[in-house]
């Protein structure tokens, strides 16, 4: 009786890990930075532009948010700390303009290069939310966009907020928008890399901002 007590209890052990997969840490990181960004790197795009003397980010001690107020150039800021498998959650918004502005536009940057010359974003936009940049295949860096095999555009208007959560796991990137996910991208050359967060013209906040690690 007792050999088969441990017997079935292995096996559940065993069924217990096969169903789950990769265990996750237990806690996640406030990625939201201190008022001076430490931690965080400026990177222009493309790399060889060099940077722009206005710095456009600040934090909002008070509402814990990273704002973006897109006049500074094209540009990531750069989470410093390279990273493997991850689940990554924010939520976004962007600042109105006119009632008929639509082309609102920033990204987050998911396994980047320390240059950003590969790069994996997640789209912020009007037009929806998708994965689209530069992947390294096969010996060379290829250009993607996942926008037309997006699932469905779930981004909710200007002034109100958004939910991203990304899972980067082995060569495999999943996007959800909003609790649902719209696009997954297989085959990614990179396998750790840097978060960043795409200041190109508009202005955005960013809060929530929490990075969980996959062991």
């Amino acid at each position: 009786m007792r050999i088969a007590r441990i017997a079935a209890c292995a096996t559940a052990a065993l069924a217990a890990i096969v169903t789950t997969g990769p265990a996750r840490s237990q806690t996640s990181t406030d990625l939201i930075p201190d008022e001076q960004l430490h931690g965080w790197t400026r990177i222009p795009i493309p790399a060889i532009a060099g940077l722009q003397p206005k710095l456009q980010w600040r934090v909002d001690a008070k509402e814990h948010t990273l704002v973006c107020t897109g006049d500074g150039g094209h540009e990531w800021l750069r989470y410093d700390r390279e990273v493997g498998d991850f689940i990554l959650e924010v939520d976004w918004r962007f600042t109105p303009k006119t009632p008929d502005e639509k082309r609102y536009n920033s990204g987050v940057g998911i396994r980047l290069s320390k240059l950003g010359e590969i790069w994996y974003q997640a789209q912020t936009g009007l037009a929806g939310a998708y994965l689209f940049g530069a992947n390294f295949a096969d010996g060379s860096i290829r250009s993607f966009n996942l926008m037309k095999q997006m699932i469905e555009n779930r981004v909710k208007p200007a002034g109100e907020w958004n939910h991203f959560e990304i899972r980067a796991e082995g060569d495999r990137i999943t996007l959800s928008v909003n609790g649902a996910v719209v696009n997954e991208l297989a085959g990614v050359g990179m396998r750790r890399g840097y978060v960043g967060l795409e200041a190109e013209g508009y202005e955005i906040t960013f809060r929530n901002l929490r990075l969980q690690e996959l062991k």
